[in-house]
């Protein structure tokens, strides 16, 4: 009994040393991009705000700093504080600052809500006659920092330069990875724990996520992400005549779900590794936990698309089982807390059956199969750090770096407790949620955390 139980995790442990060596394998055989002339395309920024006073300005100065000719469309989502407020005197002044209005009852209703806002005031604003393909809608969280040359990068002959790509994603970078103490109402321990957290969280999407959105780019399942997302006006257009809507309401991951209709609707996307977008890394453990709750739960309500991604002709074999991977992950963590419950009931019926000692011989003749498992299941996540080191933090030491990668394996254990919440949500119907609130807020004038 005991051994078909284990055949299980091992299978789902095989799984994910197959797709760790094809993403490790893409990061460090990644093509340089090679950049085009943003003056081919017309750019569009849109940036959700919810009470977001504390960092909307400098976000639409640098933007409009940076990219002199873009245009910027700030969407309040009926904020409580001075959002609107400070969007509106930019917008007083700068004829390529736009502000979005969102009011309730229609406000709120989930950050693809306001984004479809944002995409019918840019219908309206634009002329009949404008070049769809040539407009690009780029999505900046709140708080992101986008790479002053980013805008080349993505417009380069393997990205918007072929008329077959339809989305981009760029890299995502924690801006506060080298901030000494992230939590100054507090001692060394809990900074220096915060700071690692920070770190970690910087491994996971600088590296770790970056080499599997370079391994989706051989199979064509790229995802979108929430922050630093390109998408061509036209195949927003797609959507959006498909399904009523670019981004669908109510979804919990609105940006992989826009990424999964571009690809069923025809279009490409691809990932370019050599420009980045920045936000701020989360220094508490709730707030991440609230965060990862809700891209799992918003994974888990990506499933119903599996038959529609399985029969469609624009998903190759690979892209199919790729997606089906990412689709499965919550479930695959929930399956191995309960296969990890039996197999924990299993041992203690042979105790009670064997007696203490001899099963205790038992698990001690097991010991180099327990090493065996201990090793590939680990040294996946340790052998990243060194390959960050290279690419983010040069001036580390070698055993910090591994050090970085065994607690990037600890860290990764997260995704159980956040899987398993998920779905205690679904069955309990729960499908909103409130924004991650910012490291410089103090307080916050509305809810700020996943409701429970």
């Amino acid at each position: 009994m005991t051994l078909v139980l284990l055949f299980f995790p091992v299978a789902l442990l095989l799984c994910f040393l197959l797709y760790w060596a094809g993403a490790r394998l893409s990061y460090l055989r990644q093509p340089k991009t090679v950049p085009g002339d943003p003056r081919d395309f017309d750019w569009h920024f849109f940036v959700p705000c919810r009470d977001e006073e504390a960092v909307v300005e400098a976000t639409v100065t640098r933007l409009r700093r940076d990219f002199p000719a873009g245009h910027v469309w700030a969407i309040d989502d009926d904020s409580d504080d001075r959002t609107a407020e400070i969007v509106a005197g930019l917008a007083a002044y700068d004829g390529h600052v736009h502000l979005v209005r969102r009011q309730r009852p229609n406000a709120r209703l989930g950050k693809g809500a306001a984004l479809n806002a944002a995409y019918d005031q840019l219908n309206q604003f634009l002329p009949g006659g404008a070049d769809r393909a040539r407009i690009v809608v780029c999505v900046i969280d709140a708080d992101g920092q986008l790479a002053p040359q980013a805008l080349a990068h993505v417009c380069g002959p393997a990205a918007f330069g072929s008329s077959d790509i339809g989305g981009v994603q760029i890299n995502v970078r924690m801006r506060n990875v080298d901030d000494r103490r992230p939590l100054p109402e507090h001692g060394r321990l809990r900074n220096a724990l915060a700071r690692l957290l920070v770190r970690l969280q910087d491994m996971e999407f600088s590296v770790s996520n970056v080499g599997m959105q370079l391994l989706r780019t051989r199979t064509g399942s790229v995802g979108l992400g929430g922050n630093g997302q390109f998408t061509r006006l036209i195949a927003l257009d797609r959507i959006a005549e498909a399904e009523r809507r670019p981004w669908q309401r109510g979804a919990l991951l609105e940006d992989y779900e826009l990424g999964l209709h571009m690809i069923l609707g025809g279009y490409q996307i691809t990932h370019v590794a050599d420009t980045w977008v920045s936000q701020e890394g989360l220094p508490r453990t709730r707030r991440l936990l609230t965060q990862r709750t809700r891209w799992a739960q918003g994974n888990l309500q990506c499933v119903r698309y599996a038959p529609r991604v399985i029969a469609s002709r624009h998903f190759c074999g690979r892209g199919v089982l790729e997606t089906l991977y990412t689709f499965f992950q919550p479930v695959a963590h929930l399956l191995t807390l309960v296969l990890c419950a039996v197999l924990c009931a299993a041992h203690g019926a042979d105790i009670a059956d064997d007696g203490v000692r001899d099963a205790l011989g038992t698990i001690t003749a097991a010991w180099p199969l327990a090493i065996a498992l201990a090793v590939v299941s680990i040294g996946p996540f340790v052998l990243w750090g060194p390959i960050y080191r290279r690419d983010r933090a040069p001036d580390r030491s070698l055993l910090v770096a591994l050090l970085w990668g065994l607690a990037l394996w600890l860290y990764a254990y997260h995704l159980f407790p956040a899987s398993a919440r998920a779905l205690g949500r679904m069955f309990r119907g729960r499908g909103g949620w409130a924004k991650t609130r910012r490291n410089a807020e103090v307080v916050t004038a509305g809810p700020a955390a996943l409701e429970s």
